[in-house]
């Protein structure tokens, strides 16, 4: 029964999202694409639940993390900060919109936003964020090839 309230939320989400992207950003909504951004979605939720295991099968073997001026390598991102990443999303609040999908062929790369509130390792946390994932198509459905992540306090 959860599962199909998840998947009907899930479908009126992408109906709702497909609309929204359409009207702000000017944006062609395919039902392809639309499976890219859920893809998004789905990698931020398995972060949140904290599976690691179901969140690193949605990473290409070539994935590259650029995030406060540094460029990881897949590797490097999951020794250096998948767990660390898992910690804040489980604890902070986050409110995500996507504002911009783009496919070209195999490739889709979805621009989004994010407001982030709460507290986080003993600091308080008010920020909004900006991200980049690009995503290539493979036998097995989109993967993530590219995050670009970068943040900022919001003013007070």
């Amino acid at each position: 029964m959860v599962i199909l309230r998840t998947m009907a939320t899930l479908a009126a989400m992408t109906s709702l999202l497909a609309g929204r992207l359409s009207a702000q950003a000017n944006t062609r909504i395919t039902s392809d694409s639309a499976a890219a951004v859920e893809t998004v979605h789905r990698f931020h939720t398995l972060l949140a639940s904290g599976d690691s295991a179901a969140a690193v099968q949605l990473l290409a073997p070539d994935l590259v993390v650029l995030e406060s001026g540094s460029v990881e390598t897949r590797v490097e991102y999951l020794g250096h900060h998948l767990g660390a990443d898992m910690q804040f999303a489980r604890t902070v609040p986050s409110e995500r919109r996507v504002v911009a999908v783009h496919q070209d062929g195999d490739v889709v790369w979805v621009a989004g936003t994010s407001t982030s509130r709460g507290e986080f390792r003993d600091r308080k946390v008010d920020s909004r964020g900006a991200e980049l994932v690009v995503l290539t198509r493979s036998g097995s459905g989109w993967v993530i090839r590219a995050i670009h992540w970068s943040s900022r306090r919001n003013s007070p």
